[in-house]
C-alpha cells in the first residue's frame, strides 16, 4: 500500500475542525442503504470506495452478498453517475491503469483516475471534474460518498461541504448538510487494519459526544437506512442425516 500523505495529515486538520470525522449515516454495509430513498431525496450521484466496501481487499470482484444492493444502486443513479474512488485502483501506483480497467469491468461503473490519494484536495478536484463533465452535471450537494474508512472517505466527503448548509428546522436533509452525504460502512468483509479501525471508531464516538448532538440524527438521515436482510440459513445437515444419505446411495 503506498504511503498516504493526505491521510497522514488529516488528523492535524481535525484540530481545527474535529467534526470532519462525523458521518451522516452509519451502516454495516451497503445492503442497509435505501438507494431509492436517496434518489427521491434529490441525490443523483455516488462515490464509492472499493476495498471492504464493495470488494474483498485487493480483489476486483463484487462481494457476492452485495449483488442485489449494488444492482439497486446502479438502477437508482445510473451507471455513469457512480464512480469508484480507490487509493489503489486508478491511482498513479496502478501501472497502466490495469486494475482500474478490471474493477470497472467487474463492477460496471467507471473508476476515477487520480494522482493524489484520498482525502487530498486534488482528489476532491478530480471527483468534481468528473461529475461536472457529465451531460447533466451533478453538484456536490447531490452526491453520496460511501466508504469504510473515516480518515479517507468520511473526511473527504465532509471537506466537500460548501458551508452554506440550511439551519431551518423544516429544511430537507440534503439542504441541511450542504454538501455530499457521508455514509460510513463500519463492517468489514475481511479483517484489515483493525487497530486503526478501532481508533477511528473511538474518535468518532468521542467527537460526537463532544459535539453533544451527532449529525446523523440532527439532519434526518435515518430515512436512508433499512434493516439488514436476514442471513441465509446454512445448508448443513446433521451427522445422522448425512449417514442416512450415504447409506441410501449404497
Amino acid at each position: 500500500m503506498p504511503l498516504n500523505i493526505p491521510g497522514i495529515l488529516a488528523p492535524f486538520h481535525l484540530l481545527k475542525n474535529p467534526r470532519l470525522v462525523i458521518p451522516h449515516v452509519i451502516v454495516k454495509d451497503i445492503r442497509q442503504i435505501d438507494f431509492l430513498a436517496l434518489r427521491n431525496a434529490g441525490y443523483r450521484g455516488a462515490v464509492f470506495d472499493k476495498d471492504n466496501c464493495l470488494t474483498i481487499p485487493h480483489k476486483d470482484t463484487l462481494v457476492p452478498q452485495l449483488e442485489d444492493a449494488w444492482r439497486e444502486c446502479r438502477e437508482a443513479f445510473g451507471e455513469e453517475n457512480i464512480i469508484i474512488v480507490s487509493n489503489s485502483a486508478g491511482t498513479k501506483f496502478d501501472a497502466g491503469g490495469i486494475q482500474a480497467e478490471s474493477v470497472s469491468f467487474h463492477l460496471s461503473v467507471p473508476v476515477l483516475r487520480h494522482d493524489t490519494l484520498k482525502p487530498g484536495h486534488s482528489c476532491i478536484a478530480s471527483i468534481r471534474a468528473y461529475f461536472s463533465s457529465l451531460r447533466i452535471p451533478i453538484p456536490d450537494d447531490e452526491l453520496v460518498v460511501v466508504g469504510d474508512r473515516i480518515f479517507t472517505d468520511v473526511i473527504m466527503a465532509n471537506r466537500m461541504r460548501s458551508g452554506f448548509a440550511s439551519s431551518a428546522s423544516d429544511a430537507s436533509a440534503r439542504a441541511r448538510i450542504g454538501g455530499p452525504l457521508a455514509i460510513w460502512t463500519d463492517g468489514v468483509w475481511q479483517k484489515e487494519s483493525m487497530v486503526m479501525r478501532w481508533a477511528e471508531k473511538r474518535l468518532v464516538d468521542l467527537v460526537r459526544k463532544w459535539a453533544r448532538h451527532g449529525e446523523t440524527s440532527s439532519v434526518g438521515t435515518n430515512i436512508f437506512v433499512r434493516e439488514l436482510p436476514p442471513p441465509e440459513p446454512r445448508k448443513t445437515g446433521s451427522a445422522l442425516t448425512k449417514m442416512l444419505n450415504v447409506m441410501k446411495w449404497r
